[in-house]
C-alpha cells in the first residue's frame, strides 16, 4: 500500500480555497423562494425569490402544466404585484406576446441573480385543483407551482431550489420535503430540485393531527390531517390500524417502494375545492369537514387515499412518455391516461377492498354503479374512450350538464371495467396461475429505492402482459379503448361469475354519491338528476325524461299533482308499475313553466351485481387480501 503524501501549507490552502468556490458556485445556482403565509386567511400569499441569473435576456416562466393535473392549469390569473429587482435597481419586464405564462426581462451587467416579488391570490369560490379554493380561516395547502418562476431553457431536474414558508401563528405543518428547521413561525427546507420541489405540497392548519401508520420495517407512512374544526380531526376508532393495512396490501402487489417515506396530506374542509392529487411521496387529498365522523364519507376517503396512493407507482414512477415532460411549459399528450389514471383507478377501488376499508359487498356495489353508468352513456355512441383521454385538458373543466351525451374524463371509471377484463383474461390464459397482480409486479416494481422516472409507451404494456400471459393485447385494447362500442364493457364482471342487474333496492354506493354531492340520482328510471331544491343538474339521451322535453337547468315544481320534493318522486316511481298513466312533471325553465308527461312505469331502479350460479366465482378472489401470501 502507498503511503499518502504529506501536502504542503501552500498546497492545502489552495484545496481548501477550491472547495471554498465550489461551494459558493453551487449556492450561487440554489434558487430561493421565501414564502410569507401569514396573510393566507386573506388569500394572500406573499413570495420573494432570488433566481441565479446572467447578464443579458431572461425569460422567467410561471408553470403552466401542472404535473397530475394533465392540463394547462397554472393559475396565473392569481399572480398579482409583479416586480423584478437586480442590485438594488428594479428591472423593466414585458410579458411575452404569444406565451402568456412567459416573463421578458434584461440582467444587468456584473449581476449574478434576479430577485422576483409577487403575491398570490387563492381563490375564495371557484377553480380546479391547484388552481382552486386552498385556504380557510383554520387550514392552508401550500402549491409551490402557485408561487415560483423558473428560467426558461434548463429541464427542472437541473434546478435546484430552496424553500422556506413563515406559517400563521399557532399554526403546524406537514409535508415530504426535507425540513433544516421547523421550530417557531418559519419553516425552511433543504434544497431540491424544482420538480421536486413542485411535487411536494405543504399542509398547514390550527387543528392538525399527525397519524404514524405501524407498518414494520420499511418507509414511514403517515396521514397528517387539517380541518376547519378541532372536532373534525377526531380519528374514529381503530382509524390508525385500518389505514396501516394499505400501505402492506401496496407493498404485496408491487413488491418494491420508490419513496423514502409517503404522507397523505388530508384538508378537511367544506371551503376548500374537494379532489385528490398524487405526488411521489404525499398526496393532496381534500374533503368535507365532516368526513371522518360520516361512515358513508370515509368510505369516500378510503377509495380516494387508495387512488392518489397507488399513483407513487403508476404515475410517478412509471409514467406516459407523453406526460413525463422536462419542465412546466411542454404541452403534455393524455392518450395513455387510461392506464395512467385508469389503472389506478381499478388499483384504487381494488386496495381499498383487499385492506379491509371497504367491504367485498359495497366494492361490488361501487362497480356495478360504474357498470350502470357507462352503460347508460349516450355519448359512447360517438365517442370512443381513447378520445376522453386525449382530450382531457378540455375535458376537466367541461360543463356537468348532458354529460352522458358529451362524454366527460371517462378514461378513469370506464377503465376500471378494462382493467378488470384484463385480470380475467390473464387467469383464463393461464388457468388461473397469473393475475394482473403479476403484470403490476413487473411493471411498476423494480428495486425499492428513493423517487425515479421511468416512462413507458404503450409498447411496453403490451410486451409486459404478453410476458404474463401471451395474448393479443393490442387487439384488446383497441376494442375496447379506440373502438366506439355503445354498450360498456362488462365482460369482466361476466367472466368473473356475476352480471349485472337492476331491481328497486337501493345502491349504497348512489345513497353515498348522492348525500355527498347533495344530489338526488333516478339515473336509472327516469333518466335525470337533480340537486336537493329540485333543478335539474343531468338528464340521459333516450330515457323518459328526455324523451318527454326535460333538459338540464331546469327545475321541477310538481310531480302528479303534488309540490316537488324527493319523496313525492319516490312515490310517483312507486306507482309507475301499476298506473297506465305517464308520470307528470311540472318544471320551470327560467320564466317559463311547463307541463312533461314521461312515459315510464319500471319503478324504482337501481344497479347491483348478481351472482351467476353457473361460472366460478373469481371476483371474490380477485378481491382477497395479498398481504402475507406472498
Amino acid at each position: 500500500m502507498l503511503k499518502p503524501r504529506p501536502i504542503c501549507a501552500a498546497a492545502w490552502t489552495i484545496a481548501a480555497l477550491l472547495a471554498l468556490n465550489l461551494a459558493a458556485a453551487a449556492t450561487a445556482q440554489t434558487a430561493t423562494v421565501e414564502l410569507d403565509a401569514r396573510d393566507a386567511t386573506r388569500h394572500v400569499l406573499h413570495s420573494h425569490m432570488v433566481l441565479p441569473a446572467q447578464p443579458g435576456p431572461l425569460t422567467l416562466l410561471y408553470p403552466k402544466w401542472i404535473p397530475g393535473e394533465h392540463g394547462p392549469t397554472g393559475p396565473l390569473n392569481g399572480v398579482v404585484g409583479l416586480r423584478f429587482s437586480s442590485q438594488g435597481h428594479e428591472l423593466e419586464w414585458r410579458r411575452d406576446p404569444l406565451e402568456m405564462f412567459a416573463f421578458r426581462l434584461e440582467v444587468p451587467a456584473g449581476a449574478n441573480a434576479v430577485e422576483a416579488d409577487f403575491d398570490f391570490l387563492p381563490p375564495a369560490e371557484s377553480g380546479a385543483f391547484t388552481a382552486g379554493p386552498s385556504v380557510t380561516q383554520a387550514l392552508a395547502m401550500i402549491s409551490w407551482n402557485n408561487v415560483v418562476l423558473y428560467p426558461q431553457g434548463r429541464p427542472s431536474d437541473q434546478l435546484t431550489y430552496q424553500a422556506s414558508l413563515r406559517l400563521p401563528a399557532g399554526w403546524s405543518f406537514a409535508t415530504a420535503l426535507p425540513v433544516t428547521e421547523g421550530s417557531g413561525e418559519v419553516v425552511r427546507f433543504g434544497p431540491v430540485s424544482l420538480t421536486t420541489l413542485v411535487d411536494s405540497p405543504v399542509l398547514t392548519g390550527s387543528h392538525l393531527v399527525k397519524v404514524p401508520l405501524a407498518t414494520g420495517e420499511g418507509p414511514a407512512h403517515e396521514i397528517d390531517v387539517a380541518a376547519d374544526s378541532a372536532a373534525a380531526v377526531e380519528l374514529p376508532a381503530g382509524f390508525a390500524q385500518a389505514y396501516a393495512r394499505l400501505p402492506e396490501e401496496a407493498g404485496a402487489l408491487f413488491g418494491a417502494r420508490h419513496y423514502r417515506h409517503y404522507q397523505w396530506l388530508v384538508s378537511l374542509s367544506d371551503h376548500v375545492e374537494h379532489f385528490g392529487l398524487e405526488h411521489h411521496e404525499s398526496s393532496d387529498d381534500r374533503l368535507f369537514e365532516k368526513t371522518l365522523g360520516d361512515e358513508g364519507r370515509r368510505r369516500g376517503l378510503a377509495s380516494l387515499l387508495s387512488h392518489e396512493y397507488v399513483h407513487s407507482w403508476n404515475g410517478k414512477y412509471r409514467r406516459p412518455a407523453g406526460l413525463a415532460t422536462p419542465d412546466y411549459q411542454q404541452p403534455m399528450q393524455g392518450e395513455l391516461l387510461w392506464v395512467y389514471e385508469g389503472l389506478t383507478q381499478y388499483l384504487g377501488l381494488l386496495l381499498s377492498a383487499r385492506s379491509g376499508l371497504w367491504t367485498p359487498e359495497y366494492y361490488r356495489e361501487r362497480v356495478a354503479l360504474i357498470a350502470a353508468r357507462l352503460d347508460h352513456m349516450a355519448g359512447r355512441a360517438w365517442r370512443p374512450l381513447a378520445d376522453t383521454a386525449v382530450a382531457a385538458q378540455i375535458l376537466y373543466g367541461s360543463p356537468g350538464e348532458w354529460r352522458a351525451w358529451r362524454r366527460g374524463t371517462d378514461f378513469y371509471d370506464e377503465s376500471v371495467l378494462v382493467w378488470l377484463e384484463a385480470d380475467a383474461t390473464i387467469r383464463q390464459q393461464t388457468r388461473g396461475r397469473r393475475s394482473l397482480d403479476d403484470f403490476c409486479r413487473r411493471f411498476h416494481g423494480g428495486e425499492s429505492g428513493q423517487p425515479a422516472l421511468r416512462p413507458y409507451t404503450l409498447d411496453e404494456v403490451v410486451a409486459t402482459l404478453n410476458d404474463v400471459a401471451p395474448f393479443d393485447w393490442r387487439g384488446f385494447f383497441r376494442d375496447r379503448v379506440e373502438k366506439i362500442e355503445p354498450r360498456a364493457p362488462l365482460g369482466g364482471i361476466e367472466a368473473d361469475g356475476w352480471r349485472l342487474i337492476y331491481n328497486e333496492t337501493p345502491n349504497q354506493g348512489v345513497t353515498d354519491q348522492e348525500e355527498q354531492n347533495e344530489r338526488h340520482d333516478w339515473t336509472f328510471s327516469l333518466g335525470l338528476q337533480t340537486d336537493k331544491d329540485g333543478k335539474i343538474v343531468d338528464v340521459i339521451p333516450g330515457l323518459p325524461a328526455a324523451q318527454a322535453g326535460l333538459g338540464p337547468g331546469m327545475k321541477l315544481v310538481a310531480v302528479n299533482g303534488r309540490k316537488w320534493t324527493p319523496e313525492v318522486v319516490q312515490a310517483a316511481l312507486k306507482a309507475s308499475k301499476t298506473a297506465p298513466e305517464p308520470i307528470e312533471l311540472v318544471a320551470e325553465d327560467g320564466e317559463s313553466v311547463r307541463t312533461y308527461r314521461a312515459d315510464y312505469h319500471g319503478g324504482e331502479r337501481f344497479p347491483h351485481l348478481e351472482r351467476d350460479a353457473g361460472k366460478p366465482d373469481v371476483l371474490t378472489a380477485v378481491l382477497q387480501p395479498l398481504a402475507g401470501r406472498r
